[in-house]
Order: structure tokens, then sequence, then C-alpha cells
């Protein structure tokens, strides 16, 4: 008796080790962003997550004061207007904002806040987005770029919530 008690024990010892064996590393990809100029103000982390992808931003020599920051479309960042980079990242054809009843696109991101110092750090997670196969993936087809522009997302104006000029860009790769 007291054998097969240990004997089961061991067997769910071994079942618990397996249960919690690290899985294969999460996916993950990077942008450097570059202002109107072309000079590296930034890079951009991004790593798919249960809930969607993790975006871990941080910046510095932007204009201080609320922007908007967007996933878009296009794997391509041309200064010094960045409109190489598409429309939002929009797979499931919804119109923009939060706040919208019919959005949001995939790629609407929260606003940020640009210190007084011109600096930024961020972390957030675009759901509904993946860094994997498909048409919700970051990196599949023509890929996507993360954008800040120059004014805040009133989270509501299709298509692109008032943002403003585009004034940073990022392409992001695996």
């Amino acid at each position: 008796m007291r054998k097969s008690v240990l004997a089961l024990s061991f067997v769910g010892f071994l079942t618990m080790g397996m249960a919690t064996a690290p899985s294969s590393p999460a996916p993950t990809a990077k942008a450097v962003l570059r202002n109107a100029q072309g000079a590296e103000v930034g890079t951009a982390n991004f790593t798919e997550v249960p809930e969607g992808v993790r975006v871990v931003l941080k910046a510095k020599g932007l204009p201080p004061g609320i922007h908007a920051m967007h996933l878009h479309a296009v794997c391509k960042c041309e200064g010094p207007d960045f409109t190489s980079a598409g429309p939002h990242f929009n797979p499931d054809h919804k119109k923009h904002g939060h706040k919208n009843p019919e959005g949001a696109h995939a790629g609407d991101l929260p606003n940020i806040e640009v210190g007084k110092d011109g600096t930024v750090a961020v972390d957030v997670v675009a759901p509904g987005v993946n860094l994997g196969a498909g048409s919700h993936s970051l990196l599949s087809g023509e890929g996507t770029s993360l954008v800040i522009h120059a004014k805040p997302d009133d989270e509501v104006t299709d298509p692109a919530g008032n943002a403003g000029t585009r004034i940073v860009c990022g392409p992001i790769m695996k």
C-alpha cells in the first residue's frame, strides 16, 4: 500500500512538472522609430501575449503633450509625411475609435503623453492582434508600422481620430 501511494505521488509530481514546464518563447518583433528628418528617436518592442500584442515604447525628442499612437497597415515609413505606412491596421473593417460604437480598428492604440523633456515610455496591449500568421498578424502580408501623430486621437472620428500629421514612424520587423 505504501509503495502504491509513493508511486502515485511520484506520477503526480511528474505530471505537475510537465504542466508547468516552460513553453516556447512568445513571438516578438521590434520597430525602430524615426522622425520626419530620419533621425532615430526611439524603439518599440512587441511581444505576443494571451490578450494580443504587448507594445513597450521608449522615445525621446518628441514634442511634449498628448499624441495619438496607431498601428498602420503597411510596413513602410518614408518621410517626411509617412503616408507610405498606409491607413490604420483594420483587418475586421471596423470604424475608428475606442468610443465609436462601430469601432475600433485593430490598430487603434491609447493616446500617449510625452513629457516636457520630450521623452515617453509606454507599455500597452493591442488586443485582437498577433505576431504569428493570418489576417490579424502584425507581420503577415505587407506587415505593419507604428505611427505617432502630432495631435491626440479623439477616439471617435473615422478614419483616424483627427490625430493630425504623422510625426514618427517605425516599420514593425520580426
